[in-house]
């Protein structure tokens, strides 16, 4: 698999999941309406494990602009691969968000709540206060990325009698990002939603905007910028730090 596949489809999987679990949640006579925060969190969580198994061995599953940008700054990811891995995330939420809607399409029909609708697809302010709400998806990509910066390859060490030789434990390298994204939505995700990642809030809320969703209401633009600066002022500053303190 191409690395371009890869981000492509690792962030696929994690839309679906991820705007899965809020369609599953929010709309209407789904079977886990009403099931709340947790298991919203929970799943975008294992959504996270899920796109960096798949991704992981071919790209290093970024699978989030942030995570590109800040790696490049940080030294550890070449620049000129940024615009390709940041249009393969776009196209593979596009998907996801596609996908999602497809499957839930008449829970989307029996729903009325605007804002529940356009909840599975994009985040938004719980408070409306663009400072506060910027600050609030910054620090938690801060967050993010200064653990990714952290996070060592996922295998120990043995002993053939003659050699050190590392012994891999393939997705296993995954949970420490997929305890990091549950950590934040935990603690940091009620100001915003935490989308922390351009391409989970952009591209799905161009979906949103561009889809045959009855009676779905505005996909408020006039807040979309926020989760796509934020999150990118936020690995600038973690990687900016990350570096200083090598």
């Amino acid at each position: 698999m191409s690395p371009f596949i890869a981000e492509l489809t690792g962030t696929m999987l994690l839309i679906l999941l991820g705007a899965g679990v809020c369609a599953n949640v929010c709309l209407h006579k789904t079977k886990g309406n009403g099931a709340g925060w947790m298991v919203i969190t929970t799943a975008w969580a294992l959504g996270v494990f899920v796109g960096v198994t798949v991704a992981g061995p071919y790209s290093g599953a970024h699978l989030n602009p942030a995570v590109s940008v800040g790696l490049a700054i940080g030294g550890e990811f070449p620049w000129r691969n940024v615009c390709p891995y940041i249009i393969a995330q776009m196209t593979g939420a596009l998907l996801g968000a596609f996908l999602v809607w497809f499957v839930y399409k008449d829970h989307f029909d029996a729903t009325e709540d605007a804002a529940a609708k356009l909840g599975v697809f994009a985040t938004g302010a719980a408070i409306s206060n663009p400072a506060v709400n910027f600050a609030a998806e910054a620090v938690g990509t801060f967050v993010l990325i200064f653990v990714v910066f952290h996070i060592t390859g996922g295998e120990i060490t043995g002993y053939d009698g003659n050699h050190t030789l590392p012994v891999g434990l393939g997705s296993v390298g995954a949970i420490p990002v997929a305890f990091t994204v549950w950590a934040i939505g935990l603690s940091l995700g009620g100001p915003t939603g935490y989308a922390i990642n351009p391409a989970r809030d952009l591209a799905p809320r161009i979906m949103h905007a561009i889809l045959p969703i009855k009676g779905k209401g505005s996909s408020h633009w006039e807040y979309a910028w926020i989760p796509v600066l934020a999150p990118i002022a936020g690995a600038v500053i973690a990687a900016l730090l990350h570096c200083s303190l090598k």
